[in-house]
């Protein structure tokens, strides 16, 4: 056994300095860290067509080491990439579940989705990824401080039959108090932040997974899926059904008044 792992030790030693010899004859190489810390830094801020050039840097930088390799080689840096991003999320208290199969999901989707041919357009789609899960950790900052709580409590909490009094319980508050101060500082009621949480979520799950629309009806706890289409189309513009189909449609978010908001 200790022979065994003093090879390995030994095939890696070599194969080090054979690529402190290699990387020498290529101009560029010292940057990489240095874009790569330039990107999560973009990717964090949200700053999403800068963290799409960034990444692209670090691609052709790539392509000039490994050349016909590449896209290989890049296959296994955006996993690399996805697992950094996971860990900063865990740093930006992000349950470790949702880290986890956040992990999950971009490896799966790298190996199964990627298409050798369309990585650039790949990267620009991680990129958006990225982007969307860290707005959702962003912390609120309101004034008062149960309404910043209960914002993060629904993020986390989304896929669970959430209601009003089930929130207000949960921060031993009453309804009515809970309802006033949310609209009061958020500018729309707890209800309608709900419906528009839900919307937000399940977009994913239309134009990324093969579930039925009734199974993500049910899974965001619309009591139908009649009801789940005329919420869903009142917020993006189209039905569910339309969303799946048409790809040309661009995700819908709701903007929360920037000031109410710093960055993770």
């Amino acid at each position: 056994m200790q022979l065994h792992q003093y090879s390995i030790s030994e095939t890696i030693s070599k194969r080090y300095f054979q690529e402190i010899d290699n990387i020498n004859q290529y101009a560029g190489i010292e940057d990489f860290f240095v874009l790569e810390s330039r990107l999560i830094f973009e990717v964090y801020h949200l700053e999403v067509a800068k963290a799409k050039k960034t990444l692209h840097e670090i691609i052709d930088i790539l392509s000039v080491r490994f050349g016909k390799q590449v896209i290989k080689v890049v296959r296994s840096y955006f996993v690399t990439l996805s697992s950094i991003v996971a860990r900063k999320l865990l740093d930006n208290q992000v349950p470790s579940k949702k880290a986890f199969a956040f992990n999950l999901a971009c490896a799966d989707m790298i190996e199964n989705k990627m298409k050798d041919a369309e990585f650039l357009q790949f990267a620009d789609d991680l990129i958006d990824f990225y982007v969307y899960f860290i707005a959702d950790r962003k912390q609120p900052t309101f004034r008062h401080q149960t309404v910043n709580k209960v914002i993060m409590y629904i993020n986390d909490e989304l896929e669970n039959d959430l209601t009003v009094e089930s929130i207000a319980a949960n921060f031993h508050i009453s309804t009515s108090h809970l309802s006033r101060i949310f609209r009061e500082h958020v500018g729309i009621t707890l209800v309608e932040y709900l419906n528009v949480r839900r919307v937000e979520e399940s977009q994913y799950y239309l134009r990324h997974t093969n579930k039925s629309i009734t199974s993500i009806s049910d899974q965001f706890h619309f009591c139908n899926q009649s009801y789940f289409t005329r919420i869903f189309k009142k917020y993006t513009g189209v039905t569910p059904k339309h969303f799946r189909d048409e790809l040309h449609h661009d995700f819908f978010r709701f903007e929360i008044p920037e000031v109410a908001y710093e960055s993770v």
